[in-house]
């Protein structure tokens, strides 16, 4: 059977799964929202600067989940858009793929674009530790303008709509602000993230636009919510924002914020 390994144990998380167990418990812990989010906008930095905000996105799927997370995220080396059809390694084991709900998908699978990249690795150790039963179908973007966005928000309503399942979550992986001073960043974060508090996917592309927001996952946070909203979801609500200068003191951040999208 074909996996795809690590590519950045080591790096952005721990290697040493007693290590991992340990921080990604301090992650999740009080942060079980009681809720049950149709998907989540969650941080793919380094877990000791964005693990946390991860927790919080997590948090608001109830830990009994054992369907199938559909992860999407972007890709750093400007791949094209492409699935990934093969299980996942992490240091606690292996996340199953979904082989079904990947064959009703119309996004053509590429092993190679999916080997090095970390946005969507790093939330699977979350997913192998909290939902354990749970399997994945991750899905990496290239083109993030809205159009190509609402292509893919189709493709996935569509792949969902024709398994006859409910038991589907989505995941955007993003950060926000990269490198602007911490006053900036929240701000402007802030106000970006204000236009997904009813699912307004046009005025978050815009306002991006506006105030120059160099979040790197803009199409797959705007891909989840236009799917969830197809669904049936009707808000997204800001859990809780962060900054990695609240870990390391420096003037100049990268922002992370954790999203429930219902």
């Amino acid at each position: 059977m074909k996996i795809r390994p690590c590519a950045v144990a080591g790096m952005f998380y721990p290697r040493d799964p007693h290590h991992l167990e340990q921080l990604l418990e301090k992650y999740l812990s009080g942060k079980d929202r009681g809720g049950n989010a149709a998907g989540i906008v969650a941080p793919h930095a380094g877990y000791p600067y964005s693990g946390e905000v991860a927790g919080w996105a997590y948090g608001a799927v109830p830990n009994s989940f054992e369907g199938t997370f559909l992860l999407v995220g972007p890709s750093h080396r400007g791949n094209r858009t492409c699935t990934s059809r093969i299980s996942w390694e992490t240091p606690l084991g292996i996340v199953d793929n979904d082989p079904e709900l990947a064959e009703l998908l119309d996004i053509e699978a590429d092993e190679v674009s999916h080997r090095d990249e970390h946005s969507l690795e790093v939330q699977v150790p979350f997913i192998k530790y909290r939902f354990p039963r749970a399997r994945i179908l991750p899905v990496l973007v290239g083109d993030q303008d809205y159009g190509s966005a609402d292509l893919l928000a189709q493709k996935l309503v569509e792949a969902v709509k024709k398994s006859g399942r409910d038991d589907v979550r989505f995941v955007a992986s993003s950060d926000f602000s990269h490198y602007v001073p911490a006053a900036e960043a929240r701000t402007n974060d802030r106000y970006a993230i204000e236009a997904l508090k009813d699912l307004n996917v046009s005025e978050f592309y815009r306002r991006v636009a506006e105030k120059r927001v160099s979040a790197c996952g803009v199409g797959p946070i705007a891909a989840v919510c236009l799917a969830c909203r197809a669904r049936g979801a009707t808000r997204g609500e800001l859990l809780t924002y962060a900054t990695s200068g609240d870990v390391t003191g420096d003037p100049t951040v990268v922002g992370y914020g954790a999203i429930a999208v219902m």
